[in-house]
């Protein structure tokens, strides 16, 4: 079962998570494996999505948003766009778009960021919105400040955690084709909680890079293997990598697939393509054929379900006003 387990080193001003999504990621491949239209993605592109949930369900988990985090990278090259999203609940979604083939491509330079053009975006969507409120976005480039290509995902994120909340956080990512997994170090707030659509205090900036405990153990995680990522459980890292640290432990969370995928929001979506559009595709097509490319579900609307769509609402008769 998909786990992830958060803990702090006692009296240390550093916390830990680490997240191992098995069933959770399995069936978010073969959703897609099952898809008749696009067939299983390649691997590379297996590689890299598998570490993107992983980041995304550990940084859902390491600030307290009641709201979807919504993780993409995007560029130029042959894989336009992958993307996470992650509720509160920890349930999650994934899916990758591939133009053409990837040939020789299998970096995230070579897939992505071809002419460092890439960009990876971590969004903040409320749940409830209050009147004119915006998600929070934040975007960076997939090169590093003198402008080079980075060719880890984990270096990427790394980059966005120390520009977002200006505190130190060592990512270890891996992936295969049973395994998502991910362990995430960060130095604690000076004050506050860390978050990423909070202002970072200028005492958290000036300690960038200085504190030799959250050093020590951001060490120590850098010695993880892939491998051992991937196949080790969790007590049996903690062990091997922290065992000289009294760490305290919480409860493990466990992640799902869910998709909010339904018939009301693809018949919205056709709706905002106007009616002309919608008859053109039944004069072609014979109906309208929509799927989710998060979990493979397909709605089909022939023309009395396209009519429906754009009926003007059923007028109700106006209720009585006194006892019949």
């Amino acid at each position: 079962m998909s786990e992830l387990h958060k803990f702090l080193f006692d009296g240390l001003p550093v916390r830990g998570m680490l997240v191992q999504l098995t069933d959770v990621w399995q069936e978010v491949l073969k959703r897609r494996e099952a898809n008749g239209e696009t067939g299983a993605y390649p691997e590379p592109v297996r590689h890299l999505l598998g570490e993107m949930t992983a980041a995304a369900v550990l940084m859902q988990s390491n600030i307290k948003f009641n709201g979807a985090l919504v993780m993409q990278i995007f560029g130029d090259g042959p894989l336009k766009l992958a993307v996470v999203e992650v509720q509160p609940n920890l349930s999650l979604r994934a899916t990758a778009k591939v133009v053409g083939t990837l040939g020789e491509a299998s970096t995230l330079p070579e897939m992505v960021n071809v002419n460092n053009e890439g960009r990876c975006a971590i969004t903040l969507d409320p749940q409830t919105k209050m009147p004119g409120q915006q998600p929070y976005q934040g975007v960076v480039p997939l090169f590093d400040d003198q402008r080079n290509k980075l060719s880890k995902f984990s270096d990427v994120l790394q980059h966005y955690m120390l520009q977002s909340e200006q505190l130190d956080t060592t990512l270890v990512l891996a992936a295969n084709d049973t395994t998502a997994a991910g362990l995430l170090i960060q130095r604690l707030p000076i004050k506050g909680e860390g978050n990423l659509a909070a202002k970072a205090s200028m005492e958290d900036e000036d300690e960038i890079g200085r504190n030799e405990d959250y050093n020590r153990i951001a060490i120590l995680a850098g010695t993880l293997t892939p491998e051992e990522l991937l196949t080790l459980d969790a007590d049996t890292i903690l062990r091997r990598l922290f065992w000289e640290e009294t760490l305290v432990r919480f409860e493990p969370l466990t992640p799902s697939f869910a998709c909010s995928c339904s018939r009301e929001r693809v018949s919205n979506m056709i709706r905002s393509l106007g009616a002309d559009e919608a008859e053109s595709i039944l004069a072609e097509r014979g109906e309208i054929e929509v799927g989710c490319d998060f979990c493979g579900q397909q709605y089909r609307y022939d023309p009395v379900d396209a009519a429906h769509i754009f009926a003007p609402p059923v007028q109700q008769p106006p209720a009585p006003t006194s006892l019949q």
